[in-house]
């Protein structure tokens, strides 16, 4: 045995476990909130406690999958089977995070798995370290872990609690406007490598440090221009109206739509239990899991477009007024500070993101006069926008319907539970996931179709 290389893979092999564990956390926080949150209950107080008998559980039943392996699925007091969703979960998340940081840092950029090259997977800023990349990776992870809860809520019952949207978005705010500003600290402004052989991707701070960043940022690090500040007062300017917005709410100017939902699902419900009971069928077949999807019937999909449009409009029209306004008043020689592009770059991914999503819903609920999509739908894709940029999230958007179709005809084949008809959310989790795995050679396949299309002779 070659122990010299045992020992230099060491360290990453107790990287990985420690992100692997990192993860089983994660997934037991996630059971948690999967089981709390759609009862209202708080996530925090009590202490997890045996579903059955209501006892306690000390930490040796709370160690994430190995904890229900020792006990071998059942309580250790009431001795009532414990559902195996419970470390299976875990281990999901314990895997997604360990095949992220392993493809993201520890894997070569030539390396090939059965042929398929995935040292190409990771983005090209990675190859920096974990040491001066963990902020943005740490965002990657808190946009996993809340994907892993919302697919399992919006699974179940059809909502996606917007707390687990939120918190991606908080956390890439922070962390990227901060990654952004610390390295400006530490190391200087960036300027680019004009060398043929370094390519446009790599630059050199003013320490002499060399930096390979994403080729997305070279309109940031480049020489001040009119489109770079117009990029950065859209992002700006749609943040401040959707404060407008909240404020017009607050003041009673606009009122949230769907207001009157739930007061229109209890008449529903009670209406289809009298007629069941007036046709002798049982009185509790409104219970069934498919009562759901009762919003589908909501009458008033319209009239609530247009309130959501009213409430989208000081949004839209600060991010036009922005890209116009700001190039017109910035007359600093310099380029925007760093952070500042980030931190624009954060909201734009939070605002295209969701804005994407947004006016399907709107346009198809207008259309229709049914509710097209869930505005949880539209805050899950603002935060993956967030996090990764609003490419990925269109990407991922557009992505959703064929993963959707796949789910389908998969229903299809097997049938089963498979049929019961599924949100859109957990279909826009999984199209998120798979753009990040796959993003080099949709890439390539974008690229391609758009030098076809301008070869086109056009009549």
């Amino acid at each position: 045995m070659n122990w010299s290389a045992v020992v230099v893979a060491l360290p990453s092999v107790f990287q990985l476990l420690f992100f692997a564990a990192v993860g089983a956390c994660v997934g037991s926080l996630t059971n948690v909130l999967a089981y709390r949150m759609p009862r209202g209950l708080d996530v925090v107080l009590p202490a997890s406690r045996c579903p059955s008998c209501q006892t306690k559980l000390t930490w040796r039943e709370n160690i994430p999958i190995f904890g229900w392996l020792l006990l071998r699925g059942r309580c250790r007091f009431c001795n009532v089977r414990v559902s195996p969703e419970y470390p299976i979960v875990e281990a999901f998340v314990a895997g997604l995070f360990a095949v992220f940081f392993a493809l993201w840092y520890l894997v070569p950029p030539d390396a090939h798995l059965f042929g398929i090259e995935i040292g190409r997977i990771a983005p090209d800023w990675t190859r920096n370290g974990l040491l001066t990349t963990w902020p943005a990776f740490v965002a990657l992870l808190f946009l996993l872990g809340s994907l892993v809860g919302m697919t399992i809520i919006d699974a179940r019952t059809y909502t996606i609690p917007l707390v687990l949207t939120w918190v991606p978005a908080a956390a890439a705010l922070l962390l990227h406007t901060a990654h952004a500003a610390w390295f400006v600290i530490d190391h200087g402004t960036l300027s680019p490598v004009t060398s043929s052989e370094s390519g446009p991707a790599f630059f050199i701070a003013a320490d002499g440090a060399r930096w390979l960043t994403t080729r997305g940022w070279t309109w940031t690090l480049a020489t001040p221009n009119p489109t770079q500040w117009g990029w950065i007062g859209a992002g700006l300017g749609g943040v401040a109206g959707i404060a407008v917005s909240l404020l017009l709410v607050r003041l009673g100017l606009i009122r949230r739509s769907f207001a009157d939902y739930e007061q229109w699902e209890q008449a529903a419900l009670a209406e289809a239990k009298a007629e069941q009971e007036a046709a002798g069928g049982t009185p509790d077949a409104t219970n069934d899991p498919d009562a759901a999807q009762i919003w589908i019937q909501y009458p008033h999909a319209r009239r609530e477009m247009v309130i959501e449009s009213a409430f989208a409009s000081p949004i839209v029209l600060g991010m036009i007024g922005g890209a116009y306004a700001l190039p017109r008043l910035v007359t600093a020689a310099q380029p925007a500070p760093l952070w500042l592009a980030v931190l624009a770059g954060v909201c734009l991914g939070y605002l295209i993101g969701g804005g994407a999503v947004w006016a399907v819903r709107i346009f198809g609920s207008l259309a229709f006069n049914k509710e097209a999509m869930g505005m949880g739908d539209v805050h899950l894709m603002a935060a993956v926008g967030a996090c990764c940029g609003w490419i990925d999230a269109v990407l991922g958007f557009f992505g959703a319907a064929f993963v959707g179709l796949a789910y389908t005809l998969a229903a299809l084949i097997v049938g089963g539970r498979l049929r019961r008809a599924m949100p859109f959310g957990p279909f826009l989790a999984v199209s998120t996931v798979l753009v990040l795995l796959s993003k080099p050679w949709i890439e390539e396949a974008l690229t391609a179709m758009l030098h076809a299309a301008s070869r086109v002779d056009l009549p």
